[in-house]
């Protein structure tokens, strides 16, 4: 993130303590696309009026791939680190843009002593559209594609706040096939997205795509960034990238967002 997002401990250096923290992730520092999620999601809290800040250089990875990957002891090891910061901070309240994220430091890290309210970007944005902080131009409706992400979807259980906000756009969803509990995995969690595919499977984000062009929108809509990669680079494994785009819900709400 640029230097103009706050770090918690410059606030705090100020007597300022933050509304909440935007966990930004491994993918949304890191990743050149990713980091457009980033900065479309902290435009909209600064947009919206919001005090928050960022961990800097002080947040570590929440050590997710690690441990889906069998690596429980290096999982523990950033976790304790996280933590550790976490609290000496006082954090009370989490925004993360990334569902593995958001699912670790929600399930996973209280049980080594990380209690924090933990909630997606897609609900805080909700919460924000709902509190009237967030004013669009509703002049383009059209139809839209949403894909469910797993870590979000079925492993947390959270299926209405990204489609209200989909709809507060007014853009009509056409849902897929597989959607809600029996949408189908982008192809990159438990790991799978640093490793390579099993010789003779047909990749899953490329059937997923298969199942997106037979929805037939020109607009696709997720809010985890191991998907948005997949799910572009299945697009191109179509040739299909300049028919449809897309997107994060942040950068959706961005889009269309009133000055």
């Amino acid at each position: 993130m640029k230097s103009d997002i706050p770090t918690i401990q410059e606030l705090q250096q100020l007597g300022i303590v933050p509304e909440i923290i935007f966990w930004v992730g491994c993918a949304g520092s890191y990743d050149a696309r990713a980091q457009k999620i980033s900065k479309a999601f902290a435009k909209i809290l600064k947009h919206a009026g919001v005090n928050f800040a960022i961990l800097g250089n002080e947040e570590k990875c929440t050590g997710d791939p690690a441990r889906r990957a069998g690596n429980e002891f290096l999982f523990q090891m950033l976790a304790a680190q996280n933590i550790q910061t976490l609290n000496m901070y006082a954090v009370k309240k989490i925004v993360c843009s990334c569902p593995h994220c958001f699912n670790t430091l929600k399930n996973e890290y209280p049980e080594l002593g990380g209690n924090y309210e933990v909630i997606h970007h897609s609900q805080f944005l909700e919460e924000l559209i709902k509190d009237g902080k967030i004013k669009i131009n509703n002049d383009q409706a059209s139809t839209i594609s949403y894909h469910d992400s797993c870590y979000l979807g079925r492993i947390n259980d959270e299926y209405e706040a990204p489609r209200n906000i989909i709809q507060f756009l007014e853009y009509e969803i056409k849902e897929m096939k597989r959607s809600r509990k029996n949408g189908l995995c982008c192809g990159a969690g438990g790991a799978q997205m640093f490793k390579e595919d099993e010789a003779g499977n047909k990749r899953i984000n490329v059937e997923r795509i298969d199942e997106v062009l037979e929805n037939q929108t020109d607009k696709l809509v997720a809010n985890c960034p191991y998907c948005i990669t997949m799910l572009q680079d299945g697009l191109k494994a179509r040739d299909a990238q300049d028919q449809i785009m897309v997107y994060d819900l942040s950068e959706l709400i961005l889009e269309r967002i009133v000055e």
